[in-house]
Parts: structure tokens; C-alpha cells; sequence
């Protein structure tokens, strides 16, 4: 089975399911999950967890993400976005890039977003969307989100090509609604292209064509990031031979158990500079046994003076390969 994650460019007109779906197909097993949906009609990264991986799902869909979208100024359709049903159209003459520039850059920052109707979230075990489709409007209650940072890169009214970077939960088809809105002539997302999860970067992305490709050349292990590289920034230890079953089992280990281990991750210097003798409250780190076999996530607790799992990624199957 392969374990590690697939940076896959999703390509319009593909759900996130899709991509899923398709990859269990080029790769051959079934343990694969996404990290956060992007729309039909949205393209850009998507990072793909396979195997143990899977673990990630829910770490890496919490991460902060980077987009860029084009605004359209002067239509408001029901799904807030270029393919929905246009329910209103308004004159964009009076429109100034001042005007525009000073309403966008007061969203960065929180701000109260009502989510989409039009969206994967459930009510009352439904998808919201699914409720659209009948025709049925619910109330959505307000969800704190936070836009760390907008740059406009272009101006071309009604039109808006501009970078957003923001918190896990923002809709930006809802930002772009939000302005159209504040601006009183209603807008939509004409375009949307996530360029950025996390560390993974749209530059880096393979289209499943080419990873396809790959599989067939033997050579799809190059372009997929290992579990623990995941956790590259932390400290990495080793538990010692004699302790290990208390790590495949998920106990807590004394600082004495643990040893540091040789490292070879991209952010060494990093890790080396950061290096603490003595361990601190609430300290992260990755923890392997003696063979370099990564093990989860564990973090110290000064009270008790040992380390605590945090996150397992450990398969008992390993002992017995």
C-alpha cells in the first residue's frame, strides 16, 4: 500500500470525489481520501491522502489556503458564483477603482461570513446544496472566517483579478458576493484557482494524466511526500528498543526512552537551530523507533515530565511485513 500524500492539480469540471475516485483507479487501492473540497468549477491544488496518510485529512483541511479569483461586478446568481442562475443585474458605470480598492481591503481581517447555499455543509444530516436543489432556502448562521491578506492584481471593471489568503471555512465565492453586495451593484466568482494548501504549491501540482503516466513509468513514488515530511518543522526522536512496544501501543514515553534521531527532512537547520536539551511544555515532536520507522506525533507535559501521543500513524501491519 502506499502511505504519503499526492499534490494533484484538480482540473475544471472534476468534483474533489472525482479525483478520488479516478486516483483509487491509477493507483490500484482504495485507502485514499481529499483534503478539502474545491467546486466543479474551481481549479488548483488538492492535496490527496493515500494509506495511513488518510490520517491527514482533517490536519491538512484546517490549513490555511491561497487563491486567486476573478470578481464580476454587476451579476448576482444563486449559487454566488459565474454557473448559477442569475437572479439580478445592475449598472456598473458608477464603479471607481478607488471605490473598489477601499471596499476589498476591508475585508482583510475576520469577518462574519454566511455560508453559501450552495455548499457541502449539512442541516439536519442534508447538504446544503441538496436542499438548493429543491428549491428549499435555510437559515445559515454567520461562521467567524479570516482573510489574512487580499492583493489586487488587477482592475478591469466590472472585472477583479485579485490573491486571497485566508482561513480554513472562507468561501470566496461568498467574499466576492459580499462585495458586489457592499458595492450595491451585487457581484460574482467568475473564476477561482487555489494555488497554495499548506505547503503544497500549484507549481508542484500534477494533473492525474500525469501522475498516470508516472504510475505506468514506475514512477510514482517520486512525487509522493512521505507522512512524516508532513511534520518536517518538528523535532524528530528516536524511542529506544526496549521501549518501543510502548509507542506502537500509543503510551506515553519518559524523556529518558528517547534519543535524538539522525535527520535527513528538508528543514534540518531549521530543526537543529530550534534544538532543546531540555524538553519544554507543549513541545511537538516526531517520534520513530530505532529502525527509522515513523511512529506519530507526540507532544511533552512537563507536569508528568513525558511525552503524550498526539497523533498516531503507526500500522501494527508494519511488524509484521
Amino acid at each position: 500500500m502506499i502511505n504519503g500524500v499526492i499534490n494533484i492539480y484538480k482540473e475544471k469540471g472534476f468534483t474533489s470525489h472525482d479525483v478520488v475516485a479516478k486516483l483509487r483507479g491509477i493507483v490500484g487501492q482504495k485507502k485514499i481520501g481529499h483534503t478539502g473540497t474545491l467546486d466543479p468549477d474551481a481549479e488548483g491544488v488538492l492535496p490527496v491522502c493515500l494509506g495511513r496518510a488518510t490520517k491527514l485529512c482533517d490536519m491538512l483541511t484546517d490549513k490555511d489556503k491561497t487563491y486567486e479569483a476573478v470578481l464580476l461586478f454587476g451579476k448576482t446568481t444563486d449559487t454566488q458564483d459565474i454557473s448559477g442562475t442569475v437572479l439580478e443585474e445592475k449598472d456598473t458605470s458608477l464603479l471607481t477603482v478607488e471605490k473598489i480598492e477601499e471596499c476589498i481591503r476591508a475585508y482583510i481581517g475576520e469577518y462574519e461570513q454566511v455560508p453559501p447555499m450552495y455548499s457541502a455543509l449539512k442541516v439536519n444530516g442534508k447538504k446544503l446544496y441538496e436542499l438548493a436543489r429543491e428549491g428549499k432556502e435555510v437559515e445559515r448562521k454567520a461562521r467567524k472566517v479570516q482573510i489574512y491578506d487580499i492583493q489586487i492584481k488587477k482592475i478591469e471593471i466590472p472585472r477583479v483579478t485579485m490573491e486571497v489568503t485566508c482561513s480554513k471555512g472562507t468561501y470566496i465565492r461568498t467574499l466576492c458576493h459580499d462585495i458586489g453586495r457592499d458595492l450595491g451593484t451585487g457581484a460574482c466568482m467568475e473564476e477561482l484557482l487555489r494555488t497554495r494548501v499548506s505547503r503544497f504549491d500549484f507549481k508542484d501540482s500534477l494533473r492525474l494524466s500525469e501522475i498516470e503516466a508516472l504510475k505506468k513509468a514506475g514512477k510514482l513514488m517520486e512525487i509522493v511526500m512521505p507522512v512524516d515530511q508532513m511534520f518536517s518543522d518538528l523535532r524528530a526522536l528516536s524511542v529506544d528498543s526496549a521501549h518501543a512496544p510502548l509507542a506502537y501501543n500509543g503510551n506515553p514515553l519518559k524523556a529518558r526512552f528517547l534519543h535524538e534521531k539522525t535527520e535527513t527532512l528538508p528543514n534540518m537547520e531549521a530543526q537543529e537551530s530550534d534544538h532543546q536539551d531540555v524538553p519544554k511544555d507543549g513541545i511537538r515532536v516526531r517520534i520513530y523507533d530505532e529502525d527509522g520507522r515513523f511512529i506519530g506525533i507526540y507532544c511533552y507535559h512537563e507536569k508528568r515530565k513525558e511525552y503524550k501521543l498526539e497523533k498516531m500513524f503507526w500500522d501494527q501491519e508494519e511488524l509484521r511485513g
